[in-house]
């Protein structure tokens, strides 16, 4: 994640992925009240993990684009949305990078927007995910663009309880194979922005992500495997013993 790749202003449309999950989405908001305060009309909200697939709020509209100087981990555990107290799951947040680009969408709020989505944000983000929020330079893709655009991002820091920290991209993937919340399953969350960064941000580089879908990828034959294995066995007739 060492360069600022030039994009086409439009991509394709990400085939859907199935729900693994029939439980509804969780909602929340951001603790940038005071933050989104002090910004003028039009306030922009910048998201990089679900909230590129799943706002939540209404908005007036989005832009494709990446701001400086993070990395994005999944390094924050995750007890409601995306897990649980007994199984956190893992989900995303910004580390300083120098050099580095994260890429996500933005999203514009005007008028009556503004006040109904930091109300949502904060419950979402900072009350029930343990993120902080902050103001940084957001850049659009589109090529006409000229100035960035200050936007408001929510980040959770080592401070908050939630806070897991690094771990290997397997120990990441198993982790997320075994944990579901009220928003979902773990996996859904993975798979879906992998899907946003290959569909809209094709020429981006996000080897943490990529590499934890691919080791979740190389886990899953194998727990197939075993139900399948299960259910064969169970279909079998046993030899009684005599």
């Amino acid at each position: 994640m060492k360069r600022d790749p030039q994009l086409p202003e439009e991509s394709p449309e990400p085939p859907p992925r199935p729900p693994l999950s029939s439980s509804s989405s969780s909602s929340s908001s951001p603790s940038g009240q005071a933050e989104g305060a002090e910004l003028a009309a039009p306030v922009w909200i910048f998201g990089y993990g679900s909230l590129v697939w799943r706002p939540g709020f209404e908005f007036t509209s989005r832009k494709v684009g990446f701001i400086r100087g993070y990395s994005r981990r999944f390094w924050q555990g995750d007890t409601f949305h995306r897990g649980s107290e007994k199984m956190p799951g893992r989900v995303v947040t910004l580390l300083e990078d120098c050099g580095a680009c994260t890429w996500g969408v933005a999203y514009e709020v005007r008028g009556e927007q503004i006040a109904a989505s930091l109300e949502y944000l904060n419950m979402r983000e900072a009350v029930l995910g343990g993120y902080d929020t902050k103001l940084v330079k957001f850049h659009p893709q589109e090529k006409d663009a000229e100035e960035p655009i200050l936007a408001l991002v929510y980040i959770a820091t080592p401070q908050n309880p939630s806070y897991l920290g690094p771990a290997s991209e397997e120990d990441i993937a198993a982790q997320i194979i075994v944990s579901s919340g009220c928003a979902g399953h773990n996996i859904e969350y993975l798979l879906r922005l992998a899907d946003f960064m290959r569909y809209f941000c094709p020429q981006a580089e996000d080897k943490h992500l990529f590499s934890i879908e691919e080791a979740l990828i190389s886990i899953l034959p194998c727990l197939y495997y075993t139900e399948e294995s299960l259910e064969e066995t169970a279909s079998v007739p046993q030899k009684s013993k005599g």
